[in-house]
C-alpha cells in the first residue's frame, strides 16, 4: 500500500480525449500522441473515458487499437465502457482482437445500469427491444464468459470449406483476468466476489456508510472489495482522482487550475441524489503539497496503483504540462519509478 516510504506500484492517467465536433481529426490525433508521450515518460497505463453523443471518445476500443500500433509497452484501459450500449458478444470479439494486437496490454473497465440520457436515444439504439433490455450485472458476466472462451454456439465443425468454433474468436488468454468494474459499496463487494478488478473514481456513493467524508468512504469500499475477493493479495485496485501538479506550470496555468477546482467545490460538500453521490475535491498544488495530501488520503492508502483523471476542459499545453509533472515530479515523490528505467 502506498504510504510514505513505500513504493507506488503503477501510475497512469485518465483522459476524455476531447475534440472539436466540427473537426474531430486533430483532437483524436492529439489523444494518440498523448498516449505515445505517456509511454516515453514511463507511465504504466493510460485509461480512456467512454462518452456517447459528446465530443469525446465514443469508441475507446478503436482508440486502443490505434494506440497499440504506436506503442510497445504501456497498458491501455477503459474507465469505463457502459455495457448498456454494447452487445457483450461483439464487444468480446473486438476486445480480444485489440488485446492480441497489443500483445496483451488491454485493461477493459466496464459498468452497467441504464445508460445516461437513455430516454432520448433508446429507439435509435434498440428500435424493437429498448424496453426489454437487461442492464444488470448479468451483462458483465456474459462478457466474462465470452472472454474466457465458454461456448456461445451449439455448433462447432466444418461447413463446406469454412470452419466454425463454438466460442468467440479470436481468444486472448488472460484477458478476462484484466476486466475491471467500477461503482459503490455493493459494486465493490460484487467485483470482489467475481474475482475481477476494481476501479475507483472521484465519485462515491454514501450508501452503506455512516461517513460523509469522501476519502473514508472510498477506503471502506476498497476494504470491502478486498475482503470479498478470493485472492486479495492479487486483487488489483486503481484509484482515480483529479490531481493537478503545478511544479512547471505558468502563473496563468496555476490561476486557471485553481479557478477550475474552486468552481467545482460546492458539489463536494454534501451528498447528491437518491444514492447520495459524493464528489471528491480536485487536488491542485506542487508535487510536495499533493504528496502530503495523498499520503493522508484513506483511499490512496489502500490502492497500489492510480490513474489520475485529466480535467475535461483544458488545452493541449495544459495536459502536456500536467502529465509531464506527474511523471517527473509527483510520481517519484509518491515512491513511483518510471517503467523501463
Amino acid at each position: 500500500m502506498p504510504r510514505r516510504g513505500e513504493p507506488l506500484r503503477k501510475l497512469g492517467f485518465l483522459t476524455i480525449g476531447r475534440f472539436d465536433a466540427a473537426d474531430p481529426g486533430p483532437g483524436i490525433e492529439e489523444t494518440l500522441q498523448t498516449i505515445q508521450r505517456a509511454e516515453e515518460l514511463g507511465y504504466d497505463s493510460v485509461w480512456l473515458r467512454d462518452r456517447h453523443l459528446q465530443p469525446g471518445i465514443s469508441s475507446p476500443v478503436a482508440i486502443m487499437a490505434a494506440a497499440s500500433q504506436r506503442t510497445s509497452r504501456i497498458e491501455l484501459g477503459t474507465a469505463v465502457i457502459p455495457l448498456g450500449l454494447e452487445n457483450p458478444f461483439r464487444l468480446a470479439e473486438d476486445l480480444a482482437t485489440v488485446d492480441i494486437m497489443s500483445g496483451g496490454r488491454i485493461n477493459p473497465g466496464v459498468s452497467v445500469g441504464t445508460p445516461m440520457m437513455y430516454e432520448h436515444y433508446k429507439t435509435a439504439l434498440y428500435p424493437e427491444s429498448h424496453e426489454l433490455q437487461d442492464f444488470s450485472k448479468e451483462r458483465v458476466l456474459r462478457l466474462l464468459r465470452h472472454l474466457r472462451g465458454e461456448p456461445v454456439s451449439d455448433f462447432a465443425g466444418t461447413v463446406g470449406i469454412e470452419q466454425f468454433t463454438d466460442h468467440i474468436q479470436p481468444h486472448s488468454p488472460g484477458l478476462a483476468d484484466r476486466i475491471w468494474y467500477g461503482g459503490g459499496l455493493d459494486s465493490a463487494i460484487w467485483a470482489g466476489q467475481q474475482g475481477i478488478n476494481y476501479l475507483t473514481s472521484s465519485v462515491v456513493t454514501t450508501e452503506g456508510s455512516e461517513s460523509r467524508d469522501f476519502a473514508t468512504i472510498q477506503g471502506e469500499q476498497i476494504d470491502a472489495f478486498r475482503a470479498h475477493h478470493p485472492r486479495p493479495e492479487q486483487a488489483r485496485v486503481s484509484q482515480g482522482l483529479v490531481v493537478i501538479p503545478t511544479d512547471s506550470a505558468t502563473d496563468d496555468q496555476v490561476r486557471r487550475y485553481r479557478d477550475y477546482a474552486a468552481s467545482r467545490i460546492e458539489r463536494t460538500k454534501t451528498p447528491q441524489g437518491p444514492r447520495g453521490m459524493l464528489f471528491s475535491p480536485d487536488y491542485v498544488g506542487t508535487s510536495d503539497e499533493l504528496a502530503d495530501q495523498l499520503f493522508a488520503h484513506a483511499g490512496f492508502q489502500r490502492a497500489d496503483e492510480v490513474a489520475f483523471a485529466l480535467p475535461f476542459t483544458f488545452g493541449a499545453d495544459d495536459y502536456a504540462q500536467i502529465i509531464t509533472d506527474i511523471a517527473e515530479k509527483l510520481g517519484p515523490t509518491l515512491g513511483w519509478s518510471p517503467a523501463g528505467r
